[in-house]
């Protein structure tokens, strides 16, 4: 278990926790005075409440909620938003509304999921050839498939 230290920047921020035994991701929720309301085919940047410190070999994913998206149309802009262990500002959220119909945020709505993952550190070393394989160069369809 990773030690994750949280700020609620107001006590009334809930705080994630996972839903089921098996759940790999928390949801994050809204944490605004007044609704916001995301247009068709537009973002929002919404607030969450909290602040985050990590270890410094883990990034924070933020992740779409699959309800949201099959529901409402509603993804995370930059999937998956990544925030780094030396940030220390609050958590918001790029909502963005795929459908033609306009999204209402609410105080509270879980809006999407926040998921640790390790991060792998690594010296690049330039070379001027790389080792060959079957698949070479071949992408975007090179596989027949």
């Amino acid at each position: 278990m990773v030690k994750v230290l949280v700020k609620k920047l107001d006590p009334k921020v809930e705080l994630p926790s996972y839903k089921t035994k098996g759940s790999s991701g928390m949801d994050l929720m809204a944490f605004i005075d007044s609704p916001i309301k995301v247009p068709p085919n537009n973002s929002a940047l919404i607030p969450t409440g909290l602040s985050i410190a990590i270890p410094n070999d883990v990034e924070i994913q933020i992740r779409p909620r699959s309800g949201l998206a099959a529901k409402s149309s509603i993804g995370i802009l930059n999937t998956p938003g990544t925030i780094d262990s030396d940030y220390r500002g609050e958590l918001k959220i790029i909502l963005f509304n795929h459908s033609n119909k306009e999204f209402i945020v609410n105080n509270n709505d879980r809006i999407a999921q926040i998921v640790l993952m390790p991060v792998l550190k690594v010296d690049f070393e330039e070379v001027d050839e790389l080792p060959d394989t079957l698949r070479g160069s071949g992408g975007f369809g090179s596989t027949d498939k």
